[in-house]
C-alpha cells in the first residue's frame, strides 16, 4: 500500500497534466499519483494514457472539482492525502517533510505556504501566506481561507470524521474541509513553499477566477454552515460577532478590489454589483472599509459612469450611510 496518495482532477487542460504529475512523483517518496479526468472531451484521455505510474479515474458527466476529488479520496490508497490543481506544480521532497511534520505532532493536518505564479506559470519568488499560524487555527479560517489547497496533508481516516467535501460548494470545497479539519483538531505548518500555485484569470478556466458567485458563497457558508458547526455554537456571544466583523471586513475588502478592477476592465454592471455587495456587507465599525473606499479618488468614475439615475442615487444613499457610520451588517 502507498503511503501517500496525491489526487489531480482536470478538465480540458491536457497540456497541464505532465509537469503536475511529474512533480506530484518527485514530491516524496511511495506515492501514488491519482488523475481525475472529469468528464473531459479533448485528448485528455489520450495525455494521461501516456503517463506512466498514475492511477487513472473518469467521470461519465462533470461532476466539478469537489466531486472530483472525493471519487479520487474513495479510490485512494495511501495513508495520507494531499490535492494538487493541474496546472500547480508540487515542490520536490515536500510531500515526505510534510509528513514527517504531521507524524512527529498530534495535529490533524499539516499545510506550507505557496509560490505564487502568474498565468504562465513564471514565479518572482512571492509566497504566500506570509506566516502560517498553527495550533488552534479555527476561528482564524473563519475570517479568511489563508491556506494555500494544494499544500494540505491530511490522514484520510480524518475524513471518517468529519467527512467529505461539499460538493455543492465547489470553488471553497477545500475551504470549507479546512474549517471542518480545524474544529476537529489542530494544524501544524512547514513554514516554507511546498507548492507553486498558478494564479487564476478571468479566462483561465480555474473556479477560483469565479470571484463574486465565490464570495456570495462563502458569505452563505459562514452565515448558514460555519457558525452553526458545533464548535462556533458553543461560543460566547462575543466571540461570534468578533467572527462575523472579521470574516466582513476580509470579503469587504475582496468586494473593494473588485470593484475597482471591474472599473479598470470597463465592466461597470461588475463594479456597480461589488460595490453594492460591500455596502451591504460593511462591518460594524463607522471607519471601516466603507469609508476609506469612500474616500478613494477612482470613487468619482464610479459615480459617473453608465449607472441609471436609480442606481446612482442608491448609491449615493450608502454611502451617505457608511460616513454618517449608520450602516451595520
Amino acid at each position: 500500500m502507498p503511503k501517500s496518495s496525491i489526487i489531480i482532477t482536470t478538465h480540458n487542460r491536457p497540456g497541464m497534466l505532465p509537469r503536475a504529475v511529474q512533480s506530484a512523483r518527485n514530491a516524496g517518496t511511495d506515492v501514488e499519483v491519482i488523475v481525475v479526468d472529469d468528464a473531459s472531451q479533448d485528448e485528455t484521455a489520450e495525455v494521461c494514457g501516456g503517463l506512466s505510474g498514475i492511477r487513472y479515474l473518469r467521470t461519465d458527466t462533470n461532476k466539478k472539482v469537489a466531486g472530483a476529488r472525493n471519487l479520487g479520496i474513495a479510490a485512494s490508497r495511501g495513508e495520507f492525502i494531499s490535492f494538487l490543481d493541474d496546472d500547480d506544480v508540487r515542490l520536490p521532497q515536500s510531500l515526505d517533510l510534510q509528513i514527517e511534520a504531521l507524524q512527529s505532532s498530534a495535529s490533524g493536518f499539516v499545510y506550507g505556504q505557496a509560490l505564487i505564479a502568474d498565468h504562465i506559470g513564471a514565479s518572482d519568488g512571492s509566497f504566500s501566506p506570509a506566516a502560517c499560524p498553527q495550533g488552534d487555527v479555527f476561528w482564524k479560517l473563519l475570517e479568511r481561507n489563508f491556506i494555500p489547497c494544494g499544500s494540505v496533508v491530511f490522514r484520510k481516516s480524518s475524513i471518517e470524521r468529519v467527512g467529505m467535501l461539499d460538493e455543492s460548494i465547489a470553488g471553497i470545497d477545500d475551504w470549507d474541509l479546512w474549517v471542518r479539519l480545524a474544529e476537529a483538531a489542530n494544524a501544524v505548518a512547514v513554514e516554507q513553499p511546498v507548492v507553486i500555485w498558478r494564479a487564476p484569470t478571468p479566462t483561465s478556466g480555474q473556479g477560483s477566477s469565479l470571484t463574486l458567485d465565490l464570495i456570495a458563497l462563502s458569505i452563505s457558508r459562514m452565515r448558514q454552515h460555519w457558525l452553526r458547526l458545533p464548535r462556533a455554537s458553543n461560543a460566547s456571544q462575543t466571540e461570534r460577532r468578533e467572527a462575523w466583523r472579521r470574516f466582513s471586513d476580509n470579503i469587504s475588502e475582496h468586494l473593494v478590489w473588485e470593484t475597482f478592477n471591474g472599473l479598470a476592465a470597463g465592466d461597470l454592471r461588475r463594479a456597480w454589483k461589488s460595490a453594492r455587495s460591500v455596502l451591504r456587507l460593511h462591518p460594524a465599525g463607522p471607519l471601516g472599509v466603507g469609508r476609506r473606499w469612500a474616500r478613494a479618488s477612482t470613487l468619482k468614475s464610479l459615480m459617473t459612469s453608465g449607472f441609471t439615475e436609480s442606481e446612482l442615487a442608491d448609491t449615493k444613499q450608502h454611502f451617505k450611510r457608511v460616513r454618517s457610520g449608520l450602516m451595520t451588517k
